[in-house]
């Protein structure tokens, strides 16, 4: 009866046999229209592990917070092995499709980022616009385990949204985004402090995401294990 007492409280069954969670992503209902929510142009952070390390051969990547697939889509079809996930069921299935369609393969799987640990090693790991999802307390656990489960010389490739006192939350932010707690300016380059940065930077954007114009303040960060 778990699954069934799960979906009537709104939460998941690990959460109700005492595993931390998130609530229930409200992505699925944005996922699940014909449309990609995201679109298929993939995130300029593709070019730069492009340029910073060339598939001459299948390097590795691993995709945290997938979404419907585009990044994961883009990095296959470019000679990289990939393996990616996201929470959202209806993103995991556009994914594929996606992927179906540009005749790639890709190992996609379902986890939660505040849940997820890594247990095989990549040569690449790429995340956009998920990080600020994972709980204070798990972020120090969860890039170390990052970074052990990286090669030497390999990158990785992240972004994070932080807490800036003159921009708002999001009008288009789901609930569980609303109650994770703030990242700050530095705070993900603080867990790569010895590693080789090839970026570091802080930037304001536009954004119109949901149809409601706004802005957000996020950290990119690309380094190499050395």
């Amino acid at each position: 009866m778990l699954p069934q007492l799960a979906y009537i409280l709104n939460t998941t069954v690990d959460a109700r046999v005492g595993y931390s969670h998130m609530p229930f992503t409200d992505y699925e209902e944005k996922y699940r229209k014909d449309e990609y929510y995201w679109g298929i142009v993939p995130n300029r952070l593709c070019y730069e592990i492009m340029k910073l390390r060339p598939p001459v051969k299948p390097y590795r990547v691993l995709d945290i917070g997938c979404g419907e697939g585009k990044d994961a889509v883009f990095l296959a079809k470019n000679g990289y092995a990939v393996t990616a996930f996201d929470i959202a069921d209806a993103g995991i299935e556009k994914a594929k499709e996606l992927a179906r369609r540009n005749h790639v393969e890709i190992d996609f799987f379902k986890a939660n980022v505040n849940e997820y640990m890594p247990d095989t090693a990549f040569d690449i790991v790429f995340s956009s616009g998920v990080l600020h999802y994972i709980s204070l307390d798990k972020r120090k656990p969860f890039f170390d385990r990052l970074k052990e489960c990286t090669s030497t010389g390999g990158l990785n490739v992240l972004n994070v949204f932080v807490a800036k006192p003159f921009i708002g939350i999001a009008p288009d932010s789901e609930e569980a985004e609303r109650l994770v707690e703030p990242w700050y300016s530095g705070e993900l380059a603080n867990y790569y402090h010895d590693w080789l940065f090839h970026k570091n930077e802080e930037t304001i954007f536009d954004c119109n995401s949901g149809g409601i114009p706004h802005k957000h303040c996020m950290d990119i960060l690309i380094a190499e294990k050395m």
